[in-house]
């Protein structure tokens, strides 16, 4: 699918380009969803910058993902999609950079995309980085930044209330609490986070490049400028990425020992009947022995002796570990 927004009224215009026409000079942005090697063909000529296929974009290699080729800089990276389900994902996306327009082709649908477009074709003064190409690319690199930031606030808040749902009243609820599920969330957790921080890594080493001074060619001062505070804002997010790592990582070690702890005093509780029915049965298989000289057995009161004994027996273990805290 080939989308085609133009600069028109201050602000972006989505129009219909279709690939046996010229595209029209107003266009500043070419959005490639699952493009068909038709549409491929088409922004080639139009654009002058060859369309990477979905394998290269895949390439981890750096000079794979972050090159300069013609008059147009590639850079390609990962952002987070589906962020809300079970089973969220990293896709690539590649942005490419020309004088002519900005084309970025991806074969998902991140939602910083739906929303900057949207934002762009109502708002009446564009965008805040501007209309040109170079501003497009910023303004969704900024989408992108405040996407991921409140991704990493939802799983900081998720995370506290995990905290809490663990640690509250832990001991007298030791038995009660769903570990399996508890231990789930906080896996699902981790890995939202870590994928989240792998984008922002990504879109680090991209912002970088972009600053950079490229085969002669670097970006505005003005650009520069506004590059500054989206480094800072990436950093800051990584570093914040990074806490939440270790502080679900500390969860799921807390759940562990919980765990352990659980099993071990469900082990404590088996040990201790064995040991307060020991003496009873002691007892119980003194008098089933078969001997002919055994005086119990001819008392009036020898069965509630006996009894009586193997109720003392289990009592005398009982008290004595209450007495030494062991229970």
């Amino acid at each position: 699918m080939l989308i085609a927004y133009a600069a028109r009224g201050g602000s972006l215009e989505k129009i219909d380009a279709p690939i046996d026409a010229p595209l029209p000079d107003d266009v500043v942005w070419v959005d490639l969803l699952k493009p068909t090697p038709e549409e491929d063909a088409f922004v080639e000529r139009a654009i002058g910058a060859s369309v990477p296929t979905r394998e290269e974009m895949v390439e981890i290699e750096p000079s794979s993902r972050l090159y300069a080729e013609g008059a147009g800089r590639y850079m390609t990276a990962l952002l987070l999609c589906v962020a809300d389900h079970p089973t969220p994902r990293l896709a690539p996306v590649t942005f490419i950079l020309t004088t002519r327009a900005l084309v970025t082709v991806r074969y998902d649908s991140p939602k910083p995309f739906e929303w900057f477009a949207a934002r762009a074709c109502k708002s009446q003064t564009g965008t805040p980085f501007g209309l040109a190409p170079e501003g497009l690319l910023l303004g969704l690199f900024d989408a992108v930044i405040d996407r991921v930031a409140d991704i990493l606030e939802q799983v900081g808040e998720e995370v506290d209330s995990l905290s809490q749902t663990i640690f509250r009243r832990a001991g007298a609820n030791a038995y009660r609490k769903p570990y399996q599920d508890l231990m789930k969330r906080i896996g699902a957790k981790g890995d939202l986070n870590s994928k989240a921080r792998e984008s922002l890594v990504t879109l680090q080493r991209v912002l970088l490049y972009f600053s950079a001074e490229i085969n002669g060619a670097k970006p505005s001062k003005d650009a520069v400028k506004q590059i500054k505070p989206m480094q800072r804002d990436v950093s800051s997010l990584v570093e914040h990425a990074n806490f939440l790592n270790d502080k679900i990582t500390f969860l799921l070690d807390a759940m562990l020992g919980l765990v352990g702890l659980a099993q071990n005093d469900i082990v404590k509780l088996f040990s201790v009947m064995a040991v307060v029915f020991m003496p009873p049965t002691l007892v119980a298989s003194i008098y089933g022995m078969n001997f002919e000289h055994m005086p119990e057995l001819g008392w009036r009161f020898g069965y509630p002796y006996a009894l009586g004994l193997m109720i003392l027996s289990a009592i005398l273990p009982y008290v004595i570990f209450k007495w030494r805290r062991w229970l």
